[in-house]
């Protein structure tokens, strides 16, 4: 990956939108050569789809919370994680170091939604001995791009 590249995937992050001849204009290429680059870095799974960001609150998931998960035993990941899969609510799963197995970060509606999230379906996964719930009140910085144009200066 050189530094096009990066430029690349920093504009796509930005804007996943953007027309291919912007992307030339940026980085001083044809048209044709963006869209190969971006071809390419799909194909290597650096580039891992384009999607567009739904703003939570106005899709009515009011509450984000992390909630830390106890597993039994190592053999308990498989079917934890499997869970953690099929769940939609389930934004992001962490193995972490420390008191606990797993952090999850999880969207619900409203806090009876939450508890029915952690009671009904966390808690039932293989292996879940315990959790603990950390309420987000705001979230002033929320993003999943990352500085690959900064990285590699």
């Amino acid at each position: 990956m050189d530094t096009i590249d990066r430029i690349l995937l920093d504009a796509i992050q930005a804007d996943g939108r953007r027309p291919l001849t912007q992307l030339a204009d940026l980085t001083g290429l044809s048209s044709s050569a963006v869209n190969e680059r971006l071809r390419r870095l799909a194909a290597d799974g650096t580039l891992a789809g384009t999607h567009g960001r739904v703003d939570p609150r106005r899709a009515g998931f009011d509450v984000c919370a992390f909630v830390e998960v106890l597993l039994a035993a190592p053999g308990d990941d498989t079917g934890f994680i499997a869970g953690c899969l099929g769940e939609p609510q389930v934004q992001e799963c962490h193995h972490v170091t420390g008191d606990w197995s797993y952090l999850l970060k999880v969207r619900a509606r409203h806090t009876a939604d939450l508890e029915r999230l952690i009671g009904h379906t966390i808690k039932t996964w293989p292996g879940v001995v315990r959790t603990r719930t950390t309420l987000a009140l705001s979230s002033p910085k929320e993003t999943a791009a990352l500085p690959c144009a900064a990285a590699a200066a």
